[in-house]
């Protein structure tokens, strides 16, 4: 009888040593790889051990190092493919125009919700979601309504240059633009947030261009004023396109199912006091820290002193102005008119509160960071030539990063210098047919 109970104690301990490594087996190897599927995902190292100041300084670094002033010329001189993708219209633009529509007809504000529609897949989606509730106070309520905005303008720009058609890099470009979903970035006003998507355009996709950058902007202003079924088919759509690539689909759990259950509850008047705070904010390109305005005008000079020189005749020092101001950012001003909400005066306070006094201070970091901006011999001055002259679109790589011979300007006058040649009299007839040949090749471009 001992024996028996002797033998069962040691097979209880076995079983129960067997038990333990094998649950310590099935537990090991999930936490590493969520760590790294975590890292394939954002650009923040360790966040848990990030203050946001730091987090904030790393992503600024980040974003300078990886501007590229050869790829900006490039899309800036030869924007054809950027004309065809700001004259798409997104689903949201035939329904934004039935309410304007509407509200025409009527004075009274009417429940737009009927106009946007669900499809079978995105109402299974719906169904999977778990009902929950969210208690927040007013400072968490603030950021979530912030990093909305953030999510909606990255979803804004991967529609558009997609034309509707999501490819193997839709994950990307959505988690890349937006800092909330790729840094943990939080929020203390509307503009920082412009500025903040606005210069990751300039710097990570595919097309970089400053007029992507305010068209996503009032697409994002027309989907919030739509309503909260609007913002939820968006996030519908973020969700889905996550869903689909590994591993993006992290950021499911952390913020898009939270988002797409807390939508369906949040208060149509808070989003239309969203949308009027963000109708009232406005972004230009000296606001972006990456001193575009310098870049344009130095290149322009080039152009200019380049087709003089092949005319033979002299050449104006000045400067041409880079551009004038963007004409497109006044262009739906009229269309974007959302009639007032009941509470819309005391929301749009509430959401705008603070944004004033850190404007300044937002855009002093950027102003002094790239103050110093540098550039490699051969890559600005050239390229902007070349590139108006026909050669392959997108920039080879830079031997280097930028940080160079001398400052931007200075060193573009100082190649120029050299390069001008005024003509003598005995070629005045070959000037004359270079003058048109080159009129032929050049032509001013426009942002």
């Amino acid at each position: 009888m001992s024996l028996c109970q002797a033998l069962c104690g040691a097979l209880v301990c076995i079983c129960s040593i067997l038990a333990s490594l094998l649950l310590l087996v099935h537990l090991l190897p999930v936490d590493k790889p969520v760590d790294d599927e975590l890292s394939d995902v954002i650009d923040i190292k360790d966040p848990d051990f990030t203050p946001a100041p730091e987090r904030r300084q790393k992503r600024l670094d980040a974003e300078l190092a990886k501007f590229d002033p050869d790829h900006y010329l490039a899309d800036f001189f030869e924007d054809e493919a950027v004309e065809q993708i700001l004259k798409y219209n997104p689903w949201w633009t035939d329904i934004y125009l039935k309410m304007m529509a509407s509200l025409g007809k009527s004075q009274e504000q009417e429940n737009h919700a009927a106009l946007v529609s669900f499809s079978e897949e995105e109402k299974y989606q719906l169904r999977k979601f778990v009902n929950k509730s969210y208690l927040l106070d007013k400072r968490a309520l603030r950021q979530v309504y912030y990093s909305l905005i953030d999510i909606l303008l990255a979803y804004c720009y991967e529609t558009r240059v997609t034309e509707g058609e999501k490819n193997v890099e839709s994950a990307w470009n959505i988690r890349k633009l937006s800092p909330t979903l790729c840094w943990f970035e939080t929020w203390t006003n509307v503009h920082e947030i412009l500025v903040s998507f606005g210069r990751r355009v300039l710097c990570y996709p595919l097309y970089r261009h400053f007029k992507l950058v305010m068209k996503a902007y009032r697409d994002t202003i027309k989907i919030l004023q739509l309503g909260k079924s609007a913002v939820l088919k968006c996030l519908l759509d973020v969700h889905k396109i996550f869903q689909e690539n590994d591993p993006a689909y992290i950021l499911n759990d952390l913020y898009i199912s939270d988002y797409c259950v807390w939508i369906q509850k949040a208060k149509s008047n808070k989003l239309a006091a969203l949308a009027e705070t963000l109708k009232e904010v406005s972004l230009t390109k000296a606001q972006l820290g990456l001193e575009l305005e310098e870049l344009e005008a130095a290149a322009l000079l080039v152009q200019e002193e380049d087709t003089a020189s092949r005319a033979g005749r002299p050449v104006s020092r000045q400067p041409t102005p880079a551009c004038p101001p963007e004409a497109g950012d006044t262009e739906e001003s009229d269309s974007t008119t959302s009639r007032e909400t009941e509470g819309s005066d005391s929301e749009q306070g509430e959401l705008s509160g603070g944004e004033s006094e850190t404007v300044r201070s937002w855009q002093g970091p950027f102003l002094k960071e790239r103050g110093d901006l540098l550039i490699d011999d051969g890559v600005c001055r050239n390229s902007a030539v070349e590139r108006c002259g026909g050669s392959p679109r997108k920039p080879p790589a830079s031997p280097r990063a930028p940080g160079g011979s001398g400052p931007l300007i200075e060193e573009l006058g100082e190649q120029l210098n050299s390069r001008v040649q005024v003509s003598g009299p005995e070629d005045s007839a070959a000037a004359s047919h270079s003058s048109v040949q080159g009129r032929g090749d050049w032509q001013t471009p426009s942002d």
